[in-house]
């Protein structure tokens, strides 16, 4: 029998997860305050024409496509991909054959905050794991980020250039983390950055796409209740024209 686990985060009002001006805000109008609405398509129609004079529940929504968990597109990173022969894809152009997939998850939150996670880390944990790695898996980073604490913006790691070309060299065209951004936390970031301003370092993880194409799922979460692998990943993001990102609903399978 299949077993369904939800991986993602709700888009709310009340936990954040992400920094103060991007984040979401949810209008709630509820049964008790719509009758006019409906009112509107029915000229006369009175609330207590309506069953127990109550109307619909609808919610407003102001969102970026960045909130909750959702699917970064090459677009997202740069106007160009490999290496600037051809325009980067936007969500809606993505390749539904590629978010529903086998999945594979590394555990690195062990790590301390902002480490970046180089290609041999990769390397010693698929190892560690006992997976040899196929084309188009899905790769998921466990990174000590916890969703709904305090600071959840600055915590976990992230992988940089070479561990993502390490990946999308062998196939891999979707991956995911449980923090904020697939790149080590820019308040780590910053401070490596004012020690030498080596901007090679900025959102590096994200920049590889300039060199091949890939997708990146963000704030995924209960990535510790999955086995290393030996399950399969459902993440289809919504379809948005022209836009950097879309919102998903990760869930993995397992028999």
């Amino acid at each position: 029998m299949t077993r369904f686990v939800d991986l993602s985060i709700p888009i709310t009002n009340d936990v954040i997860s992400d920094p103060d001006v991007m984040r979401p805000k949810i209008t709630y109008m509820t049964h008790e305050d719509t009758w006019q609405q409906i009112a509107m398509f029915f000229p006369g129609l009175e609330k207590g024409d309506l069953p127990d004079g109550e109307g619909w529940a609808v919610e407003m929504l102001e969102l970026s496509t960045h909130n909750g968990t959702h699917m970064d597109a090459p677009w997202h990173y740069h106007s160009t991909t490999g290496e600037g022969t051809q325009p980067a894809p936007s969500i809606d152009e993505a390749p539904l054959d590629r978010f529903f997939r086998p999945g594979v998850k590394l555990d690195f939150s062990h790590l301390p905050h902002g480490h970046v996670v180089s290609a041999a880390e990769v390397e010693v944990e698929l190892n560690r794991i006992g997976y040899e790695l196929k084309p188009l898996d899905i790769v998921l980073v466990q990174s000590g980020a916890v969703y709904g604490t305090a600071n959840f913006t600055d915590q976990g790691v992230g992988l940089g250039a070479e561990a993502t070309l390490w990946l999308t060299e062998r196939g891999v065209e979707v991956v995911g983390t449980d923090a904020w951004s697939w790149d080590a936390p820019f308040s780590h970031t910053a401070r490596r950055w004012a020690e030498n301003r080596d901007p090679s370092i900025i959102w590096e993880g994200h920049k590889a796409g300039r060199i091949r194409p890939y997708y990146q799922i963000e704030k995924l979460t209960n990535l510790e209740s999955l086995p290393s692998h030996g399950f399969t990943l459902s993440c289809f993001p919504v379809k948005i024209e022209r836009a950097s990102a879309g919102w998903i609903r990760a869930v993995a399978l397992i028999d």
